[in-house]
């Protein structure tokens, strides 16, 4: 692991978007292997290319995590809404997750008074649990492209 001294935070721009793509599927086959069958996982990105994301970012309210020159995880969100929440799994357990999702809720809450909502895998609900928000229901993934079903806990905060 290396020191916070090489951490930062910036706006995603458009050049990040294979970088962001190749975060979601590195954490999906790192993190949420215990949690879904390896149908699942293997067919989760569905049709998403690094495309998909150069209009998420174009959006202007992705953040990535840096540790150097290489992104390692992202947040993005929209008004009353966390919507994605992905880190590397060798960058876990770091508290960059945490510095990530505190990005995200302030994002979220920019022009909506309400709760803020996300949808988390199954293998993620306690670290949200952790950071104050309440599991509300179970459902399946609304913002995806194309892929398998994926099972989520709608929560709250």
């Amino acid at each position: 692991m290396t020191s916070d001294d090489d951490v930062s935070f910036r706006a995603a721009c458009r050049e990040d978007a294979e970088a962001v793509f190749n975060v979601t599927k590195a954490s999906i086959g790192g993190l949420a292997r215990a949690s879904y069958s390896r149908h699942q996982i293997e067919n989760w990105m569905g049709e998403r290319t690094p495309a998909f994301y150069e209009e998420l970012i174009a959006k202007g309210r992705m953040t990535v995590c840096m540790r150097g020159r290489i992104v390692v995880g992202f947040v993005d969100a929209e008004p009353g809404e966390v919507t994605r929440l992905f880190i590397l799994p060798e960058a876990a357990g770091a508290g960059l997750g945490r510095r990530l999702l505190e990005i995200g809720i302030v994002q979220a809450r920019l022009g909506h008074d309400g709760p803020v909502r996300l949808e988390a895998t199954i293998n993620a609900e306690g670290f949200y649990q952790r950071h104050g928000f309440r599991s509300t229901g179970r459902g399946y993934f609304s913002h995806g492209l194309g892929g398998e079903p994926i099972e989520i806990v709608h929560m709250e905060l």
